[in-house]
Parts: C-alpha cells; sequence; structure tokens
C-alpha cells in the first residue's frame, strides 16, 4: 500500500458502522456529549472544505490548540483529509512559545480552543499567531458552535463550517508524506519537530490486535484523560480506537474521582495513563464512591508509558482492580510505540516489554553507535536504548543536522539508559539527562525513586541531583506523604542509607503536598533542579 490517508482510519469505520458511537464528551454532573461515526466524518468533511476553500493545499502545516473535546478529532482528521500536515500544540503554551512553534512549523492556519479561565490557551494562542511571521489564518474553536469569536477581526470554527456540505473527497497521499509534526519537550534547547509519515502513525496505531488484543468485531470503549496532542493519547487512545471501531469517551482533563466516575457510568474497558494517573486512581478510590469489584469486571486492559511506572504502583493496581499492568515504551519520534508487555504473554514487573511487532531494539555504548552484546557474565549492563522499525520518524522538522546525529542507518537513540535481560525484555534505568554522578559514580534516579515508594510513609517520590562542593552532584528527594503519614527528614535519609549503597542514598529530603507536573502528568524534574 502506498497511497495511504491516515483519515482512513476514520472513514473506514465511519462506512462500516455509521451510527455507532465514536465519540463522548464525559461531562460530570451533566449530559454528556454523544457523536456518532457519521458525525464526526461529516462534520470533518465539512472542515475540509473549507479548509481547501481557504487556501489549505496538500503538504500545508495547519497547526491544532485544543483539549480533549470532540473537536479535536474533527479538526485532527479534517487537516489529513484536505491532504495538509496536523502540528498538535499543548494547550500549556505560552504566546511567545505559540509563535516559536507556528514559525518553526511553517504553519498556514492555526486552529486554536477558545480557552477558559483556567485554561487562557485563547489568548495566548491568538498573541502567538499574531507575532508569528507567515501564518495566514486563525481560526477560533468555541465551545458553542454558533457562538462569536472572542477575537476580534478572527473566524470561529462554526462559522468557517457553515454551509460547507458533509461529504469531501479525502486527498491521496503518499504513505510516506508526512502526515503529523509532533513537538518534543524541548528539555534541551528549543523543541524540534519530530516529523512522522502517514505509515508511521497509521502501522503503530494499529499494533492493538497484537499488543492488547483489540478486536473490531467487538470494539472497546476507551477512556481519554492522556492529552490528545501528545503522542501516545492520539495514537493509542484515538487512532487505535477509531481503527478498530472503539467509542472514545473524552475528559478534558485528568480528576482522579471524575476519571473513576466516568469509568464506571460507560462500562470503560481500556485505560491508558502515566504513571501519576495511575497514583491518582489508587488514592482516590476509597473515597470515589464507585463500586471496584464492578470497576474491576468491565476493565479490560489497563496500559502505561510515557514514563517509567513504580513498582509499589504496579502491585497495588493489581491488587485493587484485578488487572496487570502492561507497560509500554516509545517517544514522539517513534510514533509512539516501540516495545510493550502484551496481553496474555505475562509482564515482568518493572520491565518495559519487548520491542513491538516490526521493530527493533539494541543497546549501544553511551557516546557511540556502538551495540551492546547482552552476556551472562555482565547481564545488567546499561546502555542506550536505539530503536529501528516502521515507527521511525522520517527527521527532525527544518534540522537536517539534528536528524543525522539521532539517526543512522535506520536507527533511532533514544537518550534513554536501559538494560535487557537473556529473554529480550528491556528495563529502563533512566534518562541519560537525569544520571546524578556523585562523586564520579553513577547514580539512577528511577532505582532510588522505587526503593524509597517501599516505605509505608512515602506516597510518591522524584529524586534529582543537585551541586555539592566536593562530590559534583549530591542526591536529593522531593517526597509527598501518604495521607496521615509522619516522618521526619532525618529518619527517612537514615532509613535510606539502610536500604542503599552509601553513593546511592539520598541525604537530602525535602517534604510537598504536590509535584510540578506537565499536561501529560510526567514529573517536571527540571522546575525541582
Amino acid at each position: 500500500m502506498t497511497d495511504f490517508n491516515l483519515a482512513s482510519l476514520l472513514e473506514r469505520t465511519a462506512a462500516a458502522h455509521p451510527d455507532r458511537e465514536a465519540v463522548v464528551l464525559a461531562r460530570p454532573g451533566a449530559e454528556s456529549v454523544r457523536l456518532t461515526y457519521a458525525q464526526v466524518d461529516g462534520a470533518a468533511n465539512q472542515l475540509a472544505n473549507a479548509l481547501v476553500e481557504r487556501g489549505v493545499r496538500p503538504g500545508d502545516p495547519v497547526a491544532l490548540s485544543c483539549p480533549n473535546l470532540p473537536w479535536f478529532p474533527i479538526a485532527y482528521y479534517a487537516i489529513l483529509k484536505a491532504g495538509g500536515t496536523v502540528v498538535p500544540l499543548n494547550v500549556l503554551l505560552k504566546g511567545r512559545e505559540v509563535a516559536y512553534h507556528l514559525d518553526d512549523s511553517g504553519a498556514k492556519a492555526y486552529l486554536c480552543f477558545e480557552g477558559t479561565d483556567e485554561l487562557p490557551i485563547g489568548a495566548e494562542g491568538h498573541r502567538g499567531f499574531t507575532d508569528a511571521a507567515g501564518c495566514e489564518l486563525f481560526v477560533a474553536i468555541t465551545v458553542d458552535p454558533a457562538g462569536a469569536s472572542p477575537f476580534e477581526g478572527t473566524e470561529t470554527l462554526g462559522q468557517l463550517m457553515a454551509g460547507q456540505p458533509p461529504t469531501f473527497e479525502t486527498v491521496v497521499t503518499d504513505e510516506d508524506d508526512v502526515a503529523v509534526v509532533l513537538y518534543t519537550s524541548g528539555t534541551t534547547g528549543q523543541p524540534k519537530g519530530a516529523e512522522l509519515r502517514h505509515r508511521n502513525m497509521r502501522d503503530n496505531a494499529l499494533l492493538g490486535e497484537e499488543l492488547f488484543g483489540a478486536d473490531a468485531g467487538n470494539p472497546d470503549t476507551l477512556l481519554c484523560v492522556l492529552p490528545l496532542f501528545h503522542s501516545f493519547g492520539q495514537t493509542v487512545i484515538m487512532n487505535g480506537g477509531f481503527g478498530y471501531g472503539g467509542t472514545v469517551v473524552m475528559l478534558p482533563r485528568f480528576e482522579a474521582g471524575a476519571a473513576l466516575t466516568t469509568m464506571a457510568a460507560e462500562g470503560i474497558t481500556f485505560f491508558a495513563g502515566v504513571p501519576t494517573m495511575y497514583w491518582g486512581l489508587l488514592g482516590a478510590l476509597d473515597d470515589s464512591g464507585v463500586d471496584v469489584a464492578a470497576l474491576a469486571e468491565q476493565l479490560r486492559v489497563a496500559v502505561a508509558g510515557g514514563a517509567s511506572l513504580p513498582v509499589e504502583v504496579h502491585k497495588d493496581f493489581e491488587q485493587r482492580f484485578g488487572v496487570t499492568i502492561l507497560e509500554g515504551y516509545g517517544l514522539s519520534e517513534t510514533s509512539p510505540v516501540a516495545s510493550f508487555s502484551r496481553l496474555g504473554h505475562g509482564v515482568r514487573v518493572g520491565s518495559i516489554g519487548q520491542p513491538a511487532p516490526g521493530v527493533e531494539m539494541t543497546l549501544l555504548e553511551p557516546g557511540t553507535w556502538d551495540p551492546i552484546e547482552w552476556s551472562a557474565e555482565d547481564p545488567d549492563r546499561v546502555g542506550e536504548i536505539a530503536i529501528k522499525g516502521h515507527n521511525i520518524m522520517k527527521g527532525y522538522h527544518g534540522r537536517p543536522e539534528a536528524t543525522d546525529e539521532a539517526i543512522q542507518d535506520g536507527w533511532f537513540r533514544s537518550g534513554d539508559l536501559g538494560r535487557r535481560d537473556a529473554d529480550g525484555w528491556y528495563y529502563i534505568v533512566d534518562r541519560s539527562k537525569d544520571m546524578i554522578i556523585r562523586g564520579g559514580y553513577n547514580v539512577y534516579p528511577r532505582e532510588i525513586e522505587e526503593v524509597l515508594m517501599t516505605h509505608p510513609a512515602v506516597s510518591l517520590a522524584a529524586v534529582i541531583g543537585v551541586p555539592h562542593e566536593s562530590h559534583g552532584e549530591e542526591v536529593k528527594a522531593v517526597v509527598i506523604l501518604e495521607k496521615g503519614a509522619e516522618i521526619t527528614e532525618d529518619e527517612l535519609v537514615a532509613w535510606g542509607k539502610e536500604q542503599m549503597a552509601s553513593y546511592k542514598y539520598p541525604r537530602v529530603v525535602e517534604f510537598r503536598s504536590e509535584l510540578p507536573m506537565t499536561a501529560t502528568g510526567k514529573i517536571l524534574k527540571r522546575e525541582l533542579a
């Protein structure tokens, strides 16, 4: 198959099951919004017609800022239908950052949610559009489709779509054309746009059958709490859900109690989240009022990614829900899935599983492209994870030198440190940039976090390195305590000394009620540092 448009994942299901629910916008305490596949596809066709009418041509980048609302998939597939490239933007960006992304991607148009008091992306997005050099069209996505734009001189999505036919002849694209540009977090330097082909995104979304037992004849109901601008939610939940004819139940923001209530009310069978979401669900379970037994009976699959899942969270979730979390691994540059524990194949707690079908992984000598062979004499040897397969991006948008640094002979180097066992199961040790060097010894924060979370008083921990005069770096733990628990810094340090080697245990402990997190639920260690 050489001619393929990612929008086909929606179109094929809409043709086969037009009346099946495609999207549910859950609104705890209010009536949910429900759209069928025919309605989502028809609305995407209307918007595609409007975009073409306004000058969007095949290959044109179109930026999209939208939380988890039905407008996201409608706009996403409309851009693809028109032959454009979707540039999803983090809804927490400020105006200056929006302008950078619009300029760097060369976006021709920008579809932006009007925002709320809690999420002022509309004002920030419009300011960024105004400051951007080449973006020609700003369209406000309003909660009320008939509402006016809050920004003078701009149109709304409703106005743009008004009068457009609900049919559209999708632009034929080659499967190697760029479908989506996903911007990396930019922890070092400016964010870079990973160019993902139609086939990258398609093949990754359709791994669901082999990895998770997805069945188009008995489709899942998937809870979408992962932000759709991020590759995990976009591929595993939205594209994967639509590709297998499932129903995607959206929550605009993750709140543990609301998530549990929605899971019970909507009969959720598939949950995907980052580790802090699982931690939140467990913490809210007893006060949620939901029938845990009934919830456990309906939940078919639970998957985790985006960061390392603490072993204690893994064990607690299985004990309460009767479901073993399938942990996986990937990056924006890998569409994102690179490896997973597969349903029905068992798990190894703490492992990110084995390479996904069609994907290879290996370990490299740090700072080189030389592979490390597994050896029984040194079974825990650590190297940088490298990935090869159908999921690897085309390159970084407009950055050929950065692309050449990251990709060689089809292999992409991840920047993550890991090890593998004799059976080819991989284990993340840490991000290479997060590794602490204390007195010449390598200290991996994740290992320390895992140990700290076995203490009965510790609910969540993040470990970072802080400057030290003689050791270079010192190990510091930032800790959230269990409800009602009491322990002093000295007591936790002393306990850590008993549990870990002398160069590993944290000498500094800070207690907090919460930790800074990204919109995807990852702990922001650079803010802690």
